[in-house]
């Protein structure tokens, strides 16, 4: 007789075990998750836009890592930047941030490419194709909000 495979955990199994939780025990839960890691307090930092310009923060990592410093050892880190526009997107529902991002992103990636030359198709491709997801994003927004990101794709 085959043994039955453990189902692994899911979001319904959390969600059964926090629903009867008082409201002590679950400001404590989420204060525990809040200290365990930086991207959970940025992520609740985002969420309750703490900060004054909540895509500062965003706008860092992905200059660091579309437009380092070569001269200075440092990589250039595509999937760095991308994870943090994915961060910025489930932390908070803003598709003009997003595409802030996704513009700024390709931004740094044209800079890049200005300071140092060509790179490779790898590089170019992940370029495209933010442009091409920023300007499906653009066409989600206001006229008066598209104007804006117009003038910069």
């Amino acid at each position: 007789m085959a043994r039955k495979k453990k189902k692994a955990p899911s979001w319904i199994d959390v969600k059964r075990n926090i629903t009867g939780l008082k409201k002590d025990h679950l400001y404590n839960l989420i204060r525990d998750l809040y200290r365990l890691s930086e991207n959970n307090k940025e992520f609740f930092h985002t969420r309750f836009s703490l900060s004054k310009d909540p895509l500062e923060f965003y706008k860092r990592i992905i200059q660091d890592a579309i437009h380092p410093y070569l001269e200075d050892n440092e990589t250039l880190d595509i999937g760095r930047a991308e994870d943090a526009i994915e961060r910025y997107s489930k932390a908070i529902d803003d598709v003009k941030g997003e595409t802030e991002l996704m513009v700024f992103f390709v931004e740094c990636g044209n800079n890049f490419t200005l300071s140092y030359g060509d790179i490779d198709d790898k590089f170019y491709d992940s370029v495209l194709l933010m442009y091409e997801k920023a300007i499906q994003n653009v066409t989600e927004l206001s006229p008066k909000e598209q104007k804006v990101f117009k003038e910069r794709l």
